[in-house]
Order: C-alpha cells, then sequence, then structure tokens
C-alpha cells in the first residue's frame, strides 16, 4: 500500500508540473522550453547571472510575439517582447501592472517593507509623499555635502596611488558613495573612506553577499511569495536589520531632543513620522510612518543609491581605461566645463554632457537592474491580440536583452558614448533603455543617482589617468551570485596622478 501510495503521489506530481509547463503552449504563446525543476533559469547562481539566462530567452523569442513565455521554476513569466506593449505596461496601461511583483514581510523583516516592495494605494502616496525630497532644487541643496565627501575621497585617491598605483576600483567607489549617502539618508558621517571596516560599509558589503544559497532563497521567496510569508521566511540578515533600525532610532531621537533640522531624507521621513505634520492633502493622505516603516526607506534609499552609482562609475572607468581617446575626451569635458563655469559648482556639473554619455553607456551595458517585474493586477488583454495576462502573474521587461539588441544598438558589446549624444537619443525609441525604469514606478532616486555618479567621476577624470591591471579580465566576468550585474573578483585599474594635480 505505502509503495502503491508513493507511486501514485510521484505520478500526480509529475502530472502537474508537466500541466504547469504546458501553460504557454495552451494559449498558443511562444515560448523558451523548461526544465525541471528550474525551468528557464537553470545555472542562475552558480554558472551564469539571471541576465543571461534572460537575454537567451529574449534573443530566441525575439520577433515572434508580442509576448514570450517562460518559466521561473515552475511559474509561468511573460517576457515583453514589444516596446509599444513596454509602454503600455510601464506607462499608459500602468494601472494593470503597478506593482513590482517584489517579496515583502514587513512583519518578519521590517526592512523590507519600502517604497521599492510597497504596492497599490499605501505605494502610491508615499510615493508621492517622497518624491519632492528628489527635485531638482533638493538635489542643487544637496550638492555641497556631496562635494565635501568628493574632496575627502579625492585626497584618499592621492594617497592610495602614492603607494600603490593598482587600486580596487569597485570597493573604493562604494566607499566614497557610501559616505554620499549616508551623509545625505541618516545625516551621519560614515567614515567609509577612511576605514573600509567602517559600519556602514561593512552593512553595505554583507546586504549584497549572496554567499551559501542567500541568491536562491531571495528567488524562492520571490516566486512563492504567499508561501515565504506564512513560512515567515525573511531575507534581510539579522546583524544588518538591527544595524539600520537602531541607526534611524538614534538619529531620530537625536533631531527631535535637540530640535535639528536639515534638507535631507531623514528630515522628510521624520514629518511623516508625526500626524500632525502631514499634509492635509485627501489624495496623498498615509498613516503616520513608524520608526520601522522610517527605517525601511532609508534603507532602500542607501541601497539602491550606493551600490548602483558604485557600479555604474566603476564599469565606466574600465570601458574608459580601454580606450585613451574616450578618456581624453571625457577628462577634456570636464577641465573644459571647469574652465567655463570657475569651479564644480551645481551647474557646471550639469552641464557635463560628454561625462553624462560616458555614464549612460556604462549603464547601457551594464544595467545595475537587468530586468524589470511587475505583477499583473486585473486581466489584461493586450492590444490588438486575444491574449489575455491573468491576474496575478508576471511580466518581466528584459532591460538588458533590450539594450544588448543589435537592432537598437550596433554592435552591442562595443562601448560607444556617441550613442548617446541628444541626435541619436532624438532617433531612437525611449523604451530601448530603461536602466532607472519607466513611468510612475520610475527610479525615485535617479537625479541624485547621475548626480554622484558624474560627482565621481569629474573628480577623478579631472586629476588621474586609467588603464587597465592584469588582474582584470577583458571581456569582465559577472558574478552568478550578485543580483546586480557585479565583476567576479572586483575591479582593478591601474591609476596614474596627472601632472600639477
Amino acid at each position: 500500500m505505502l509503495i502503491y501510495l508513493t507511486v501514485l503521489a510521484l505520478t500526480l506530481a509529475v502530472l502537474w508540473v508537466r500541466k504547469r509547463y504546458s501553460y504557454w503552449k495552451e494559449r498558443g504563446i511562444p515560448y523558451s522550453e523548461p526544465s525541471f525543476p528550474a525551468g528557464n533559469i537553470r545555472g542562475m547562481g552558480r554558472t551564469q547571472h539571471l541576465s543571461a539566462q534572460m537575454q537567451r530567452c529574449y534573443n530566441e523569442l525575439k520577433g515572434k510575439g508580442p509576448i514570450g513565455g517562460m518559466f521561473f521554476f515552475i511559474n509561468p513569466v511573460a517576457l515583453a517582447m514589444d516596446l509599444d506593449l513596454i509602454k503600455n505596461v510601464l506607462v499608459k496601461d500602468f494601472q494593470y501592472f503597478h506593482d513590482r511583483s517584489v517579496y515583502h514581510n514587513e512583519k518578519d523583516d521590517p526592512l523590507s517593507g519600502h517604497l521599492f516592495a510597497m504596492e497599490g494605494t499605501k505605494w502610491r502616496n508615499l510615493r508621492a509623499k517622497l518624491t519632492p525630497t528628489f527635485t531638482s532644487g533638493k538635489m542643487k541643496m544637496m550638492y555641497p555635502t556631496i562635494i565635501a565627501v568628493a574632496d575627502e575621497f579625492l585626497k584618499l585617491m592621492k594617497t592610495e596611488v602614492s603607494t600603490n598605483n593598482e587600486i580596487e576600483m569597485k570597493e573604493i567607489l562604494a566607499r566614497f558613495t557610501t559616505d554620499v549617502i549616508g551623509t545625505c539618508a541618516f545625516g551621519l558621517e560614515c567614515n567609509s573612506l577612511h576605514d573600509p571596516d567602517a559600519e556602514f560599509r561593512r552593512m553595505g558589503r554583507k546586504i549584497f553577499s549572496f554567499a551559501n544559497g542567500r541568491l536562491l532563497k531571495a528567488m524562492v521567496a520571490q516566486q512563492f511569495r504567499s508561501l515565504a510569508r506564512s513560512l515567515r521566511i525573511a531575507l534581510t540578515d539579522k546583524e544588518v536589520l538591527d544595524f539600520f533600525i537602531g541607526a534611524v532610532k538614534d538619529t531620530v531621537k537625536y533631531r527631535e531632543e535637540n530640535k535639528i533640522e536639515r534638507n535631507d531624507f531623514m528630515s522628510l521621513l521624520m514629518k511623516l513620522k508625526n500626524a500632525d505634520s502631514l499634509e492635509d492633502d485627501s489624495a496623498h493622505n498615509i498613516d503616520p510612518l513608524t520608526v520601522e516603516e522610517i527605517a525601511a526607506q532609508a534603507f532602500v534609499f542607501f541601497l539602491a543609491g550606493f551600490e548602483t552609482s558604485s557600479t555604474a562609475m566603476s564599469y565606466c572607468l574600465y570601458e574608459l581605461a580601454q580606450n585613451t581617446d574616450l578618456q581624453n575626451k571625457a577628462r577634456k569635458c570636464v577641465t573644459d566645463t571647469i574652465k567655463k563655469h570657475g569651479s564644480m559648482t551645481y551647474d557646471a556639473m550639469q552641464d557635463m554632457q560628454y561625462i553624462d554619455q560616458c555614464i549612460n553607456e556604462s549603464l547601457r551595458k551594464y544595467p545595475p537592474a537587468s530586468n524589470l517585474t511587475r505583477t499583473v493586477s486585473k486581466d489584461y488583454k493586450l492590444p490588438n491580440s486575444n491574449v489575455v495576462l491573468q491576474k496575478g502573474s508576471t511580466l518581466i521587461v528584459p532591460v538588458y536583452g533590450i539594450q544588448h539588441d543589435p537592432e537598437y544598438y550596433p554592435d552591442p558589446e562595443r562601448y560607444d558614448p556617441d550613442r548617446f549624444s541628444p541626435d541619436q537619443v532624438a532617433k531612437r525609441n525611449p523604451f530601448t533603455f530603461l536602466p532607472f525604469g519607466e513611468g510612475p514606478r520610475i527610479c525615485i532616486g535617479m537625479r541624485f543617482g547621475m548626480m554622484q555618479a558624474r560627482v565621481g567621476l569629474a573628480y577623478l577624470l579631472k586629476d588621474f589617468s586609467f588603464t587597465l591591471s592584469s588582474k582584470t579580465p577583458v571581456p569582465l566576468k559577472i558574478s552568478p551570485r550578485s543580483p546586480v550585474l557585479t565583476s567576479e573578483g572586483g575591479l582593478w585599474l591601474k591609476v596614474e596622478k596627472l601632472g600639477g594635480c
């Protein structure tokens, strides 16, 4: 009887899996053939980064319809292939796709309840409240703080280069952005530039350490969110959780007791903590934030701000190190602009067109978020089609695949900042470049991230030259264990001081 029941259970399980894997075939949608148990993401986290898996599916399915089918484990996932459909998903028909399909569990993991993962009305109302923090006016007010950190960064670089001309740029840039974010988000001196093992930097490294199956755990929780919440699965490391909540509690207490106000992210969050300081606006009204909810927002600002900007800058320098002509052109842009404005003013930083082009080409070739995920909030009928995406299903915009598509970017592996000259951008469909997303859920910190990347690169190119180190392979090997595009073994460059600096 036991053998019989075991065979029956296995047979039913096999039939159920086969039924799941026939999802796209039954609907007449072209799809990439899956294999159990990983579906179409086999090797992810072990031998390949998720971006490579998604690019393979994108290339296989392109031209076969507005969407293609694939599977994350046994869950069917729609791949948006058509640029008009992507525009509908991110902008025009946003009401069907307003949630990001990101696992969060505020009860057991308070730091996961942040703006990036929030859903529905709660997300919309908090987004409206936080948006004023990232206006051009607020960026200009934060600029002197960034420059102060950049001055310390320059001193550190000169010291480092005087003792060793081979530097791991990803780490030293992460220390720079950690200090910038720590000051602007928390109002705290992180001291990462002078102490590589400072608490904020150590926590930053820990957040992006996905060894010992953490990435697989995150992917499983992402695909089976209800089950993961019922099992009380938390993805944030306990030490990281305690550190950030403690840092926010201490900061809030100190500022309230000493009546300190600053033009930073923390001040706005503190205003949202007290019901009497919320604007009386029913359209944007939200419940007062708890200290844990404040910590979650500060956490995601820190998380996104230090990692993405430092990654973009390090890849940009890596590419410029391989092409002296482009590097000299970028350096001339910096020096000419400073000469024009008299110093590294906010207006000068905004005027560095070619530096922007270099950063954008870096973001095209190495997008920090290689995919955009959306949950279908209600049944959605694709325009000019009988295909219906069912409520609760997941749709992915394959950013990495699109930004490496030779139809949109000829010779896509070549680094060419001129792709982002104003005339070239005007000719191209804007939905072929999505490093920050688009529409109502476009990255809220985009202006801030670009500002600190411009400052960091301008300071470096003005005073140093960069060439490849033998420690850094060409092409780079991307770590399969990281959720963002990170080079395996860091990113080493030879750095030399320029004459007169």
